[in-house]
C-alpha cells in the first residue's frame, strides 16, 4: 500500500473537500440527527443520558459514541443520496441508521458488528428507524470490513485502530472516502484513483484527537 504520510499539510484538493461541499453536508448532517434521536438507540436505562455529549455504555464494553464526534466524523464523510456505505463497528445501530437516512431509499448501508448481542440489540433499533435500505450484519471471524459486499463509496469506523487498515482501503471505490481513528487521530482517507494493476495509494489528513474503544481485529 502506498499511501501520503500521516500528518501532511491539507493539499488544495483537501481544501476544496473540505469547504463548501462539507460546509452544505453538515446540514444534511443535523437533519439525519433530527430524523434518527439518540435516545432509540440506547438502552431503557442511558435514555435519560441521550442528550449529554458524551459516550454512553451499551454493554459488552462497547459505548455509543458522543454526538459531536459523531457528528464531526460524519461531515468529514461526506456522504451524498444512493451511496453505499459500510458502517464498521454498528454498535447500538445509531450510526447506521444516520447513515441510512444520508444515502436515502437509492443507498445502501451495510453496517458490520462482532459482538452476538449487540448484533441483535442493534438490528432491534433499526428495525424502527423506518430506513430499510440500511442493515446490520455479524462481522467475519477472518476478516475485517465486510470484503463480500465492497466495493464501497464510504467507510466510517467508529472504533480506534491501531494502524491504517489496507484491508478497509481496498474495499473503497476508487475517489471513495473512508473516516477512521488510527492511534489517537481522526483520518480521512480517500482512495486515489489508479490504473488497472497498479497497487491501492490513498491521500490521507489528520484532523484532531479523538478517543474510542478499540477496533476488534479478525482472528
Amino acid at each position: 500500500m502506498e499511501s501520503w504520510p500521516l500528518g501532511r499539510p491539507p493539499s488544495s484538493d483537501d481544501a476544496a473537500a473540505g469547504g463548501s461541499a462539507l460546509g452544505a453536508g453538515a446540514t444534511r448532517v443535523d437533519a439525519a440527527f433530527a430524523a434518527q434521536p439518540r435516545a432509540r438507540f440506547l438502552p431503557a436505562s442511558a435514555r435519560r443520558d441521550a442528550g449529554v455529549n458524551a459516550p454512553l455504555a451499551i454493554g459488552h464494553a462497547q459505548t455509543n459514541s458522543q454526538p459531536s464526534t459523531v457528528r464531526d466524523m460524519l461531515v468529514l464523510l461526506d456522504v451524498r443520496p444512493g451511496m453505499r456505505v459500510l458502517d464498521l463497528g454498528a454498535g447500538s445501530g445509531w450510526t447506521t441508521a444516520l447513515l441510512g437516512e444520508l444515502v436515502g431509499q437509492g443507498g445502501t448501508v451495510v453496517g458490520v458488528e462482532r459482538v452476538p448481542e449487540l448484533v441483535e440489540f442493534g438490528r432491534g433499533n433499526l428495525a424502527d428507524a423506518r430506513v430499510p435500505w440500511a442493515r446490520i450484519e455479524t462481522a467475519a471471524d477472518d476478516a475485517l470490513g465486510a470484503p463480500g459486499s465492497a466495493p464501497f463509496d464510504r467507510i466510517l469506523v467508529s472504533a480506534m485502530a491501531r494502524r491504517l487498515p489496507d484491508e478497509l482501503i481496498a474495499q473503497l471505490t476508487p475517489g471513495g472516502v473512508m473516516v477512521i481513528p488510527v492511534d489517537g487521530t481522526m483520518l480521512r482517507v480517500v482512495r486515489v484513483p489508479t490504473a488497472p494493476g497498479e497497487p491501492v495509494r490513498a491521500e490521507v489528513s489528520e484532523h484532531g484527537g479523538y478517543a474510542f474503544v478499540p477496533l476488534i481485529d479478525p482472528l
